[in-house]
């Protein structure tokens, strides 16, 4: 019977080499054992993580959850024809075994991934690729464990929708639900290399006075990314951390004619080129940049590496570093290819104020005029930073002011919670944020129809250059997932108007509410943490009183409450935390919080 191991050490199964453990860590051999493992307490009541050589992971804090890994091994060959081998690999084995095996027994397809970490079963959901090619060129079909019907189900290479660095195993709809079993790939016999039409492999054939092997092909590769790339058996890192930006042409033209020189680029399809990543973080100045043990390689910039002692904290905040700067200069955003694997989350409050914001314009009163910091009350938002995702809840009116407090450097969705000017003010202020994609944003059908009218300019088939242009996700009143986040509305009443609250782990975040209904108050039990419209003393028809949101907050029990939407009528900031019971603040501009998932 398979084991599972409380306060597991699982700095091995990473390539970063920074210590981290696991609440709960089991590894299987076969479906049977990972079947038994899916009807246990542990996979039932934990978030579960399923990892393979851990080449991509950054463990921001130990894991509170369960860790799954796949020790399914063995490879299977069968020739179809002359031209066609099929070859059956275990997720659990090496990716750079597998390619062994294949040059030797002179199967080409692979010879350009060789000396890439990491396993069999991350080849199919990250679609690894090098020196132009990708798994999914030479993918066949994917076997997977189905999490929710616990059913082996089998995947061909179409429906596995490969992108650059993507699968539909990344999709927010089935992330997480499926874990690979075993990988089939279709090779050639023959040893004749699959490609040698992209960088240093272009001149392979000259210098070695003939057509290279597949084996000499591996070689070579394996040659250059000795010399590029540290070795993670030496100096942790994860390979390649950002993925190469795909920009429009224009873009591309803008920052060549910018007096940079060259600029490495590369058809990406109509209209599109993939730009260096590599290259940028160099002419951002980054290379070698050190952020306490977290260091830009100074071989490659495109690899951030452990150089002694590093955190993951380290890491991270460097890569927010070289986002920044890049995005500074370029005004490319960049993506990190490394997944962030943190359970717990950082709210940061951006501003605690109602409608008009406290101070009020003309306004002299003793809360206007308050000399404390935190009765500077800008309009209600926050920032909800875990999982390594940046998600804005409403960009107000204010929200470039609070961004430049921040110095926030970008931003992976926007949540909304209705489409009063005070929620959705800070629209156009998103653009810096948009750069080279548009941002995704979450709202319900009648805040994205309002949205359209009133942004009419961000929506047309030919924008203007430099508009924010968006990507309008419509949600309803259900659980959704951002890159695997879970993110649950709760739909409030605002007066005679319905909007969202959310909920992301145990933290909610509710504002403009008057009246929340019992089955929606079932979505806020078990919470950590929650922040709460409470507008004034004085009774309004569509916010909370002080005294309503004092019995909601009774009501639902959280173990911390933090107050919202203050007009200056609800008192200063000192008056208000003389009057709320234990486990309950007035927030403030700028006010961290933590909280977990």
């Amino acid at each position: 019977m398979v084991e599972i191991i409380e306060n597991k050490d699982i700095t091995s199964f990473t390539t970063f080499g920074i210590p981290v453990k696991a609440r709960y860590f089991a590894e299987y051999s076969s479906e049977r054992e990972l079947l038994a493992l899916s009807r246990k307490e542990e996979f039932l009541n934990n978030e579960v993580l399923h990892i393979g050589g851990g080449s991509n992971l950054l463990f921001l804090e130990d894991f509170g959850g369960l860790v799954l890994h796949s020790a399914i091994k063995g490879i299977k060959e069968y020739r179809k024809d002359d031209e066609t081998v099929y070859a059956i690999a275990g997720a659990g084995e090496k990716w750079t075994d597998f390619v062994d095996w294949c040059l030797e027994r002179n199967l080409a397809g692979v010879e350009n991934l060789a000396h890439i970490p990491g396993e069999v079963g991350a080849s199919a959901i990250q679609n690894v690729g090098a020196y132009g090619v990708e798994a999914k060129d030479v993918i066949h079909a994917v076997e997977c464990f189905d999490t929710q019907t616990r059913k082996t189900v089998r995947f061909s290479n179409e429906e596995c929708r490969f992108g650059y660095r993507d699968s539909m195993f990344k999709k927010d709809d089935v992330r997480g639900r499926y874990y690979v079993l075993r990988v089939s790939f279709r090779l050639r016999p023959g040893g004749i290399p699959m490609s040698l039409d992209y960088g240093p492999l272009k001149s392979l054939k000259e210098r070695l006075g003939k057509y290279p092997t597949i084996q000499e092909v591996a070689r070579e590769v394996t040659n250059i990314r000795k010399s590029k790339l540290p070795e993670p058996s030496e100096t942790g890192s994860a390979g390649s951390f950002f993925k190469n930006p795909v920009v429009p042409v224009h873009f591309y033209k803008k920052i060549k004619n910018g007096g940079f020189g060259d600029v490495p680029a590369y058809p990406a399809g109509e209209g599109m080129v993939k730009l260096s990543a590599a290259w940028l973080i160099d002419k951002a100045g980054m290379k070698g940049v050190r952020f306490g043990g977290a260091m830009v390689y100074d071989r490659q910039p495109l690899v951030i590496v452990n150089a002694g002692g590093a955190s993951g904290r380290d890491v991270k905040e460097l890569s927010d570093e070289i986002i920044r700067r890049v995005r500074t200069k370029f005004y490319i955003t960049l993506k990190p290819e490394v997944n962030f694997i943190d359970t717990g989350i950082k709210i940061t409050v951006l501003g605690t104020g109602g409608s008009k914001g406290t101070p009020e314009l003309g306004c002299e009163c003793h809360v206007c005029t308050s000399d404390d910091i935190r009765d500077k009350r800008l309009r209600s938002s926050v920032l909800v930073e875990t999982a390594g995702l940046r998600l804005l809840i409403d960009p107000s009116p204010d929200f470039r002011q609070q961004a430049l407090n921040l110095r926030l450097a970008d931003i992976d969705a926007v949540l909304v919670t209705h489409s009063h000017y005070d929620h959705v003010g800070g629209f156009d202020d998103l653009r810096p944020f948009c750069g080279n994609e548009d941002m995704p944003i979450y709202l319900r059908a009648d805040v994205n129809a309002d949205l359209h009218r009133r942004l009419d300019y961000c929506f047309r088939e030919h924008p203007y250059p430099g508009v924010p242009t968006f990507k309008m996700n419509v949600i309803d009143n259900k659980p959704f997932y951002i890159n695997g986040l879970k993110i649950v509305p709760v739909e409030v009443m605002h007066g005679k108007l319905p909007i969202y609250g959310y909920r992301i782990g145990k933290f909610a975040y509710i504002t403009d509410a008057s009246h929340i209904c019992e089955e929606e108050k079932e979505k806020l039990e078990g919470l950590d943490v929650l922040i709460i419209n409470s507008l004034r003393d004085c009774p309004h028809f569509a916010h909370f009183s002080f005294d309503q949101a004092m019995d909601m907050i009774r009501d639902l029990s959280p173990n911390r409450a933090y107050l919202t939407h203050l007009c200056h009528e609800a008192g200063c900031h000192a008056e208000l935390e003389s009057r709320v019971p234990a486990g309950v603040s007035p927030a403030y501009d700028g006010q961290i919080i933590l909280s977990t998932r």
